[in-house]
């Protein structure tokens, strides 16, 4: 009876185990696999927006993409010409390389795949500013130019400028010789604006100057832009100056620091204030063989030889055969610098643009009333004090 027993409990006991182990592992189950996030479309960011207007021809322009890559990317203008732009190496932004045009509109075309290899089209336009004004500027020293150690550089502006500063900040001067030279705004004349750079002191001799002017895009103020960049490259010659006391009533020309012309020469008479040569640095701003001169005030109409002028007032220095007797002696002209005919001659052929001319001895001082390049007779800080920055 206790053998039968035991056995029973045993079996009961290993019945038991089995039914909890049962119950066990299926309360649990078999394990199920996590839910994947979907993969993203690709996200395009424009710059300008789609819709923009006024866009200015020279900001930068640019499409990105996110969670994905580009395909293809095309902006178009409205003929159809594609704009130059660079795709970056992982493909996920392109931006122009080139400046727009004015008042134009342009167009995107194209695809970006996103992760999940959807194809997502580029779309949408924007248009470009509408100026009212297109201002272009003129440089005064054109590549490849040899000019005297007091030659600014000038730009003249076909229309006012407004945004001065503006301008100023697209206005670039590359030398070969470090120099110290500032920019600065003249009243406006011919039509427009100007602006000059002058340097502290005369530039020096042989000095490789590179003028670059990104004026194009530039927001010039009230509606106008700039039509165009203009650049140019150039040297400074050797350092002719010209001397002339006319309390000497001489005319001296120094090159390089050695006198090599010593000329008899008659200057303004000097009791007319009207007729008196302005005092200061004066700057050779063109030359003629044959020059005709007219002045209703003094009542002459003549042509004179080996003309170079020093002033936009009048003032040259020229061949007068008929002041010849007291040139050396006596101040009797009507502003301007008179020598002989061979002499006139002999100074014509070494004169270029950009020489100075310091004339001293006078009553009367150069100034702005006497136009175009009076920039020698501010003081540096006088002159720095033109500029706009």
């Amino acid at each position: 009876m206790r053998r039968v027993g035991l056995i029973l409990a045993v079996v009961a006991v290993g019945s038991l185990i089995a039914v909890t182990v049962a119950i066990a592992s299926g309360a649990r189950g078999p394990l199920a696999k996590p839910t994947e996030a979907p993969k993203p479309d690709a996200v395009l960011a424009y710059d300008p927006g789609p819709g923009a207007t006024g866009v200015n021809p020279i900001a930068p322009i640019g499409v990105k993409v996110s969670s994905g890559s580009f395909t293809e990317v095309a902006l178009r203008d409205a003929q159809g010409a594609a704009v130059e732009g660079t795709l970056s190496d992982d493909r996920t932004s392109w931006t122009a390389s080139q400046p727009l045009h004015y008042a134009q509109m342009y167009t995107w075309s194209g695809t970006a795949t996103g992760e999940n290899g959807n194809a997502v089209p580029l779309e949408g336009a924007f248009r470009t500013v509408e100026p009212q004004a297109l201002v272009r500027g003129l440089l005064n020293v054109g590549d490849g130019r040899t000019v005297g150690i007091a030659a600014p550089i000038e730009i003249q502006f076909d229309h006012h400028v407004a945004d001065r500063a503006a301008v100023e900040r697209a206005l670039k001067i590359e030398t070969s010789t470090p120099v110290e030279g500032a920019w600065g705004w003249l009243p406006d004349e011919n039509g427009g604006s100007r602006i000059h750079y002058r340097t502290k002191e005369y530039w020096p001799t042989g000095t490789k100057v590179t003028v670059t002017a990104k004026l194009f895009g530039v927001d010039y103020g009230d509606g106008a832009f700039g039509r165009a960049d203009v650049s140019s490259s150039f040297t400074i010659g050797r350092a002719q100056i010209v001397k002339a006391d006319a309390n000497s009533h001489r005319l001296v020309v120094m090159r390089n620091g050695k006198k090599v012309a010593d000329f008899p020469a008659s200057y303004g008479l000097a009791s007319d204030p009207e007729r008196n040569t302005r005092s200061g640095i004066h700057v050779v701003s063109e030359k003629f063989t044959d020059k005709r001169m007219v002045s209703q005030q003094f009542d002459y109409d003549l042509v004179e030889k080996w003309a170079v002028r020093m002033s936009n007032n009048g003032e040259f220095i020229h061949a007068n055969p008929n002041t010849t007797g007291v040139q050396g002696s006596s101040n009797v002209t009507h502003g301007c610098i008179n020598l002989s005919t061979a002499n006139a001659k002999a100074y014509y052929d070494t004169a270029i643009y950009g020489d100075p001319v310091e004339v001293t001895g006078t009553p009367v001082k150069l100034a702005a009333r006497d136009g175009d390049i009076w920039d020698w007779t501010l003081s540096w800080d006088q002159w720095k004090g033109l500029s706009a920055l």
